[in-house]
């Protein structure tokens, strides 16, 4: 088996890394901006990478894209991820326009694609409920048809960049009487609306990142749906499959190799109560450890890739993807955290942080990664179910 990749694709990812150089400002990894503030600062990149149509360049050329593989997709990731580049992940983008593209009328994609594409709006992920997390298939949010309108009651939460976002993707009960997955539908919402409001959730970072949403007595036209009434559940579960890769959003993989590489640097070039980091065996194991597991963790996203570019069902591949690389992730911070002593509690901005505060940051970060898209229970369910053909 060749791993090498081909002539265009090394072209490629020169012209990604050339565009990250350009963009960045310099002293970026000193800047120490919250997660709100990353926010802020990804718009100008957004509408960069839309002139590119690298915001879109996995959509089909029908739709405006550039019709590249997930290969692309993958090389774009890789990048953005390793360089810790904001706006590099984007729901509207990615589950929201795959969605449309799907499912959507012609109506709704001339209304919402090109602005998407070109950046023009934002779209958050309105699905998660205080009750209704891991099994979302319980969630209580109702639409229930009013004349040529459907009226909306119910509150999402953990809803990222929802205070930042002109429109929602929104999940919704529309029959009470089916099994609870039968039932579900997908309408698009202005967050602009009457009755939505969005209040903000502090994160473990002290970030204002994600949010919680009421939506009261809340009026959408009935073209809002997207797809067919009741089969909202069926086109989630397609779409998050996809999300949960990394390919679209955060590589988890390309981010574990960042924070390895930091931590070798940081080993090889400090010393504490007279000793070398990196001559600590159980620095030296450990590290050498999540060297060889972020090289497996990339081979089985490669994998994923590839059976997804060859039409093959990677719903499996993908949820191991999703738990291998949260939970990497989250061992190498801890690592971090330990092998740099009482130091690696100290947070960004604060004069004796190791690293600029990043490792003690991802600490508390990717506590999210073993949760969000499907908790690590959630997928091992669906590697069982998928994969192994386990019953229920």
């Amino acid at each position: 088996m060749d791993f090498r990749w081909s002539a265009d694709d090394d072209a490629f990812r020169t012209e990604v890394r050339r565009f990250i150089d350009d963009t960045l400002p310099a002293g970026w990894d000193e800047m120490n901006l919250d997660e709100a503030e990353e926010f802020q600062f990804a718009g100008p990149i957004q509408k960069k990478l839309a002139a590119n149509k690298w915001r879109i360049m996995h959509w089909p050329q029908e739709y405006g894209g550039l019709g590249f593989s997930l290969w692309r997709q993958l090389i774009f990731s890789e990048e953005f991820t390793y360089r810790r580049m904001p706006g590099s992940a984007d729901a509207g983008a990615h589950p929201v326009a795959a969605l449309l593209m799907h499912s959507g009328t012609p109506a709704q994609r001339s209304r919402f694609m090109g602005p998407i594409a070109r950046a023009e709006i934002k779209f958050c992920l309105l699905f998660t409920e205080p009750a209704a997390g891991s099994d979302l298939a319980s969630l209580q949010t109702r639409a229930v048809k009013d004349g040529d309108d459907y009226v909306i009651n119910g509150q999402k939460v953990f809803n990222t960049g929802a205070h930042l976002a002109d429109w929602g993707l929104l999940a919704a009960r529309t029959d009470q009487e089916v099994p609870k997955h039968k039932g579900i539908s997908l309408f698009i919402v202005n967050m602009k609306a009457p009755g939505v409001t969005v209040r903000p959730l502090i994160n473990l970072t002290g970030a204002h990142a994600q949010n919680e949403v009421f939506l009261d007595d809340v009026r959408v036209p009935r073209d809002s749906i997207i797809g067919e009434e009741n089969q909202g559940w069926y086109q989630l579960a397609s779409s998050l499959s996809t999300e949960r890769s990394g390919v679209t959003g955060i590589n988890r993989f390309a981010l574990c190799k960042r924070l390895l590489d930091d931590l070798a640097g940081f080993a090889r070039t400090t010393s504490m109560n007279g000793q070398n980091v990196g001559k600590r065996p159980e620095v030296r194991s450990r590290l050498a450890e999540a060297a060889i597991a972020t090289e497996l963790g990339r081979f089985i996203l490669y994998r994923a890739v590839g059976m997804n570019d060859n039409g093959l069902d990677s719903t499996r591949l993908n949820s191991a993807s999703k738990i291998f690389g949260g939970e990497l992730a989250q061992r190498l911070a801890n690592t971090g955290v330990s092998m740099m002593g009482l130091y690696g509690q100290l947070r960004r901005g604060t004069k004796h942080a190791p690293l600029q505060g990043t490792i003690e940051r991802m600490y508390r970060e990717t506590v999210y990664f073993t949760i969000g898209l499907g908790t690590s229970e959630v997928n091992r369910n669906v590697i069982a179910q998928r994969g192994l053909g386990l019953p229920r």
